[in-house]
This record gives C-alpha cells, structure tokens and sequence, in this order.
C-alpha cells in the first residue's frame, strides 16, 4: 500500500532492531507482562489474586486483539483502560484483577523506561562499534602527514590519524554518557495517582512494608535493582532530558565527522565510500558526491533540534503531572533513538570504507610545505649566525611575493627566492632538507598510539552489547 504515510526511518533508514523495539507489539506486550507481574506480586504479599489468574495472565501477553482495543478505545477514550478490556476478554478469570491498585502510568511509563534502558544499550553497542572501527582506521594512518586547517585555512601539518582520533574523543565521550545514564536509569514502580501509593495503603492494610517489597519484586522483574526514591504519577520527566542530550550529543559528534568528510572529499583527500555501479548526480555523471555523509548530517540535525522537547516537557510538569507531555513523547522519544540509529549505521559504513586517496593528501600538502617550513628556515639561519627580526622580514616579504605568484596560477617559488638571498644563508639543496612533511607533525604519531590504548580497553568493556546489522546503502 503507498496511499498512506510511511516514516523514512521505517524503509529507509533504522534497523529493524531498533524498528521492532518501539513497535506497538513490543509496547503493548510490555505493558501485559507489567500486569503480570504486578499481579503476582499481590498474589504473593497476600492480596485476593490466584495463581489461576495470574498463570491465565501470562498464557495471553501475546495474543494481543487490537481490533477489539481500537473499537474500546473509541467509546471510552483511554488507551490503557482499552488494553486493560482486551486483555480481560482474553483472561475472563482474572479480568477483575488486572490493573489492581495501579494507575495508567505504571504501564506506560514503566514501558517507556524499559524500552528507552534497551534502545541506550544498543545505540551504546553501536557507539563501541564505530569507535573501534576509527581506531582502526587511526592505528593504519597514524603517521600520515597532512594539512591542517585552521578556519579552514592551511595551518600546521597533522596526521590522518590524529585527526581521527579527535572523532574518536568526541564519540567516547559519548560512550561514557550513555554509560553513566544506563547505570543510573531506574524504575517507576506503582505509586499511584500522585505518587503517594494511597491505593496500596488502602490494599495492605496500612503495612507500607509491602508496598516496598511490591514495587521491588516488579522492579526486578524486569531488570532493575532500583526505583525513583520521589515520583508523582510519572518518573522525573527529567530522565527524558538526560537520555535525549545524550542522543543529541551522538548527532553532534557525528555530524562533526561527517562535515570533516565532506570537507575533506572537495579536495578528493578523503572519500566516503563509492560502489561501483553508483550514480552521484542524475545531471553531471562524473560526480561523486558524498551522500552518505549528508545524510549523516541532515539526519543528526533533526536529532539535536528534538531534544529539546524533553526539556521543555520537564520544564512544565504542572505539579503532579499533565498529560500534555504524552502526544510529544510518543514521537519524539522514538524518533530520537531511530535517528540515532540510523546515523551510527551510516557512520559504520562510512568508516569501514573510507577511500584515503594518499597522492592527493601529499599533493595538497607539498604546496603549503615551503611556507609551513619558513619558522624552521628561520631558525637555521639564526644557527648560522643571521639577524632573527631581519630575516623574519624577508620571509614575510619572499612569502607575499610567492603567494602572489601562485594566485595568478603559477607554482610556489618560496624556496628560490629564500635561497637567492644572502642573509638567509641557506642554500637551495639545504632547505629541499627541511621540506620532509614528519618534521612538522610534532607527537600526532605518538599520541594516538597512547590514546587508542586506553580507547581500546574502554569499547572492550561493551563488546558484548548486539551492535546492530549490516546496512544496505
């Protein structure tokens, strides 16, 4: 069917993990398993539910009717209390039961935790993943000079390595926050209306012992050793703000890399990957645009200016809760996750096939040498006795007028004329010496080598994540 809207993320862009993670089945069969477990841990701390009912619970968390939940949600307006409907119709000996003592936000945001804890591990996964492959890529060019660029003007000489290496800083960074939110995500429980758990007081008798021991049984279930010390009717929408800055980070870091590419790829030093029967341009055939990298860009552009919809969803909570942050965090949460997703896979592929188009990165950078050299020419000639100021006068002068030359489309003949000059003292052959492009990348070498250590032992410890599947482009 085409006659309907279809989210680019859904054929074109995420992976049918991350898709299949915010599916509506997953969402819904969640929600069941949290009845299920709320369920038995009454049945347990003694209140009137059975075994019967409870196991009649689990026989049914999957065979979910959403017709029959479209149709009730169309007469009473609630999309909990239809699910809790559907899901009675399917268990009739426990329909009396289900949803007992809770509010609708002990399954939609206990879902929401769950789901969003999975989406971080594998966006965290993906992150290990695409360090790894740039350490790599780092390790093999680690010592390959080539122009750097400051104010995207020629600057000093670096290394590709090291260039990369600052790709790797920013993505690590974001390796450690998501880390640092997924040890620290916890759980809502079931607390009530307002948060004050009243509904159990009344259930158990005053014996607020049990309603603890509730809230962590349900807790455990589902793999969380904790729950929010201080809730309303909802966890802290603040949570939301933590997850979504980190997602956008991920896009900022990103984005960086792939405009570096870009940038990169005018100048054919570096090149995403081409396949062989790709077109670039449906008018100009030779063109070999870096699409991939844009895409990278667009899509990271959406996730930052998402993000802030958790902010200002925290930021106007009225008291307990209001429901107008419900509509937005069922688009936006997702989205950013998908996004994300969806730029790392592209990141991945990107980095495994990088082109480094070797002859070019020299190319570029022999015609600036002369010029990045003129400091160490200086100081050559101060060695052999020269007047420092005087002939820092006549670089600058020699360098204008080589730099004018080469406007009108001539070569550089920086080390001619320098060579031509008696307070230089320097002859031709001597300075062609100075003109080695390792002289003038200081540590970069060394410095990766240092940093991919310490990288390497950071992304091990998340190897075992599921980092995704192969992306078609």
């Amino acid at each position: 069917m085409n006659d309907i809207y279809e989210s680019p993320f859904s054929k074109r862009y995420a992976s049918s993990y991350m898709l299949g993670l915010f599916s509506p089945d997953t969402r819904y069969t969640t929600w069941r398993k949290l009845w299920v477990s709320l369920a038995r841990a009454e049945m347990e701390l003694g209140l009137p539910v059975t075994e019967e009912q409870v196991k009649e619970l689990e026989e049914h968390i999957y065979d979910i009717d959403y017709e029959t939940v479209e149709k009730r949600e169309k007469e009473v307006r609630h999309d909990v209390m239809a699910h809790v409907y559907a899901y009675g119709k399917a268990a009739p000996s426990a329909a009396g039961i289900i949803h007992l003592g809770a509010t609708s936000c002990y399954v939609t945001d206990n879902t929401d935790l769950i789901i969003m804890r999975e989406a971080l591990r594998y966006i965290r996964g993906e992150l290990a993943s695409v360090i790894s492959e740039l350490c790599d890529f780092a390790e093999r060019y680690k010592d390959m000079p080539t122009l750097g660029y400051t104010h995207y003007q020629p600057a000093q000489p670096v290394t590709v390595g090291k260039r990369a290496a600052l790709w790797i800083q920013d993505l690590v960074m974001d390796l450690e926050e998501t880390g640092y939110i997924l040890d620290n995500i916890r759980f809502l429980g079931s607390r009530g209306t307002t948060g004050t758990e009243a509904s159990f007081v009344d259930l158990f008798d005053g014996d607020t012992e049990k309603i603890d021991r509730m809230n962590r049984m349900i807790a455990s279930d589902f793999g969380f050793s904790e729950c929010y010390d201080i809730a309303s009717q909802t966890y802290p929408r603040k949570v939301d703000t933590r997850i979504m800055n980190a997602l956008s980070s991920v896009a900022v870091s990103l984005y960086r890399m792939a405009e570096d590419i870009r940038l990169l790829q005018h100048d054919r030093q570096i090149e995403e990957p081409f396949e062989k029967d790709q077109i670039g341009s449906s008018a100009m055939a030779y063109k070999r645009n870096p699409m991939r990298c844009e895409r990278i860009c667009s899509i990271a552009r959406y996730l930052i200016s998402i993000a802030g919809n958790a902010q200002m969803t925290a930021s106007v909570q009225w008291l307990e809760r209001t429901l107008d942050d419900s509509a937005g965090r069922r688009i936006s949460i997702p989205e950013a996750f998908l996004a994300a997703d969806s730029i790392l896979r592209l990141a991945g592929n990107v980095v495994k096939g990088l082109a480094v188009n070797e002859k070019m990165i020299e190319k570029a950078l022999n015609e600036y040498l002369p010029f990045i050299a003129t400091e160490n020419i200086m100081m050559e000639a101060v060695k052999k006795g020269g007047d420092r100021q005087k002939i820092h006068e006549i670089i600058r002068r020699c360098s204008v007028e080589s730099s004018a030359l080469m406007k009108e489309g001539k070569g550089c003949d920086l080390l001619l004329r320098l060579s031509e000059q008696p307070d230089i003292g320097l002859r031709y052959e001597e300075l062609e010496k100075l003109m080695d492009p390792a002289l003038y990348t200081g540590r970069c070498s060394g410095q990766v080598e240092a940093y991919l250590k310490k990288v390497r032992e950071l992304t091990g410890t998340v190897k075992g994540t599921d980092q995704g599947e192969k992306i078609e482009l």
